[in-house]
């Protein structure tokens, strides 16, 4: 009996992160709410809080997926990427904005959820975050190869915050000056500029 109720258990989790997915990519996460995924997944409210803690629960399962989506992404567009690290980190960051292009509802959703202040992602959520970082950091590795260790990850997440700033300005079509059209080209400008050897 108990096996039979860890899987119905197992089956309504799978179910209600499916209906999160979806239901984020096509209306955002504004659109989720307990009432309408207990009716799509044929369960009463409370279930979905024996299931998850509460709807951020819900929604932190949903973006590591993305996040690991996103990460297959890049991981892709690295395996045909030149050997110049400088040119990988243009790859992966236009990679990064293809993936916010296709995703966009999908992609905001990694940054628009609430947490408590001082609240701390959960291990498996921060993992998948860890892993874009270490894409970026290890061609930096290579390109300040006497950076220190702390150096080189606040540059690591500085040039992420710079990628990731060009990428929801230029999407949300914001009065800043980054023309959607141009994104591709002003990340590529950025990047090589900062990552440019002195003269």
């Amino acid at each position: 009996m108990a096996g039979k109720v860890a899987e119905r258990r197992a089956a309504l989790r799978e179910n209600l992160i499916e209906i999160a997915e979806r239901t984020i990519a096509n209306e955002g996460l504004n659109a989720l709410r307990a009432r309408d995924l207990a009716a799509e997944a044929g369960c009463a409210v409370g279930a979905i809080y024996n299931v998850f803690g509460d709807l951020n629960d819900l929604v932190l399962t949903v973006n590591a997926r993305t996040f690991h989506r996103l990460g297959a992404d890049v991981a892709e567009a690295l395996a045909d990427a030149p050997q110049d690290p400088v040119e990988q980190l243009v790859v992966m960051a236009q990679a990064y904005h293809g993936f916010a292009a296709g995703n966009h509802l999908s992609w905001r959703a990694l940054f628009d959820v609430e947490r408590a202040p001082g609240e701390a992602a959960p291990d498996w959520y921060l993992k998948e975050m860890g892993q874009l970082f270490a894409y970026i950091s290890d061609p930096l590795a290579v390109i300040f190869p006497d950076r220190a260790t702390e150096e080189l990850g606040l540059l690591t997440r500085a040039l992420f915050s710079s990628v990731h700033g060009i990428v929801l300005l230029g999407l949300d079509q914001a009065s800043s000056g980054v023309p959607s059209g141009d994104i591709d080209r002003m990340i590529a400008l950025v990047l090589r500029q900062l990552t440019a050897s002195p003269k």
